[in-house]
């Protein structure tokens, strides 16, 4: 259903672009221009084009509404704040989860893994000392 009014909807996008882009602007630009009285004189053509780009523009809109509520359907509503402990998978792929770190936002954020120090510099070696002269 969803796909069918997604197409609908992008039918009707490529309708209003080609009818904007054919309309007369204040300068001439790429309007149907001619002359003599009747349908399809200039000012005839106008009220047409203008006519049908609100009515595509209403359907625009409809489709629009419609895609909303559509995609509504398939969202479960949640709480953000409810965690519910700690998350079921690890954040990164082969960092263990921290146990006991909570099921909060911020530490579903952190991706719950401790900050680990940072590496001391080397030790200097073990060996025999050899007094300097």
């Amino acid at each position: 259903m969803q796909t069918v009014v997604i197409l609908i909807h992008l039918m009707i996008v490529l309708a209003m672009v080609g009818l904007i882009l054919i309309q007369k602007s204040e300068g001439g630009g790429l309007g149907m221009g001619g002359g003599g009285g009747g349908f399809l004189s200039s000012r005839g053509t106008a009220n047409v084009l203008t006519r049908t780009t609100a009515i595509l523009a209403a359907i625009f809109f409809a489709t629009s509404l419609i895609l909303s509520i559509l995609a509504s359907y398939e969202r479960k509503p949640r709480s953000m704040l409810d965690g519910g402990g700690a998350p079921s998978a690890p954040a990164v792929p082969g960092v263990p989860a921290v146990p006991g770190a909570g099921g909060g936002v911020l530490n579903q954020l952190g991706g719950g893994t401790p900050q680990q120090p940072a590496p001391a510099a080397p030790a200097a070696p073990s060996g025999p000392q050899v007094p300097r002269q």
